[in-house]
């Protein structure tokens, strides 16, 4: 399977703290009208560590249901230990994921060496009924995946790609110099998209293709048919928005922006807070000034 494009990592709706699943399929089906490569369930933007694994598996079989079978479907079941995260790879290919994206454990960070990681990703692909990505997202578990443990996971056969986001354009170059050709790496930081693509990454999963996926797809075809000059200025109208909707105000953010490009964002669930009205003001100048030019 190819899983080289734009994914957004789809946030969850909640309605009275319960999912909403008719924003779910809503949200779907309209993001299945654009160019993306498919789609991530589960994933941080999903606040997939504050789901029960019964909604965790209904958000899958709502997003299977309206995702085309030459889309693809990526599902989050990183865990801290490794019997759960085999159970939640299990769990998400019944429900019907094309492949799963495994984040490093991190609970006993000190504990997590990069001999630590190899024997659990491998344990994990050994058990797999489906493909696996490796997920290394250092700003939120403090564990680094280092480009010479990709390379040596990139020889299991179940171990099929990656997403790194760092957001580090020097070391994605060092990943994509260390892996075989047909291990791609989807970077996870908007903002670096072109570069990251410059050196060899394949695609991205961004939280703002929840809101533009449009502009984003285009963003990377452009790169793809060497259109330089016009990736750099997409680029640089894009990073405001993507930068707003990550760093500045997270998750409450996104679903605020989402809401104003006529998707289902929803509110968020505790611990995590509402935006306020001035960064909703915030938002909604920079999502204008993005669409109004792209």
């Amino acid at each position: 399977m190819d899983y080289s494009g734009i994914y957004p990592p789809a946030v969850t709706p909640f309605k009275d703290d319960a999912i909403d699943t008719a924003g779910v399929a809503h949200n779907t089906k309209r993001w299945m009208k654009t160019g993306l490569r498919g789609l991530l369930a589960l994933g941080s933007n999903g606040e997939a560590a504050f789901l029960d694994e019964d909604e965790a598996e209904r958000v899958v079989v709502t997003m299977r249901e309206h995702t085309p079978r030459d889309r693809v479907l990526l599902v989050g079941t990183g865990r801290q230990s490794t019997r759960a995260t085999i159970a939640a790879t299990g769990r998400a290919a019944k429900a019907g994921a094309d492949a799963v994206l495994v984040l490093t454990p991190f609970y006993f960070k000190s504990q997590m060496t990069q001999e630590a990681l190899v024997d659990h990703y491998r344990a994990v692909a050994d058990a797999s009924p489906v493909p696996v990505l490796l997920y290394n997202f250092t700003s939120v578990t403090g564990i680094n995946l280092a480009p010479d443990t990709v390379a040596t996971l990139s020889q299991h056969p179940n171990i099929v790609g990656q997403k790194d986001s760092n957001g580090d354009v020097g070391q994605a170059a060092a990943i994509v110099a260390r892996v075989p050709p047909d291990f791609p790496l989807l970077v996870g930081s908007a903002g670096t998209l072109y570069p990251a693509m410059m050196v060899g990454a394949a695609g991205a999963i961004v939280a703002v293709a929840n809101v533009v996926p449009e502009v984003c797809v285009k963003l990377y075809d452009l790169v793809r048919a060497g259109c330089h000059d016009e990736a750099r200025a997409l680029q640089r109208r894009l990073t405001p928005l993507a930068v707003a909707v990550t760093g500045t105000y997270g998750v409450a953010g996104l679903k605020a922006a989402m809401d104003m490009a006529g998707y289902v964002g929803g509110m968020t669930r505790m611990p995590l807070r509402p935006v306020r009205p001035e960064a909703v003001a915030v938002l909604r100048r920079v999502y204008e000034e993005l669409v109004s030019g792209a």
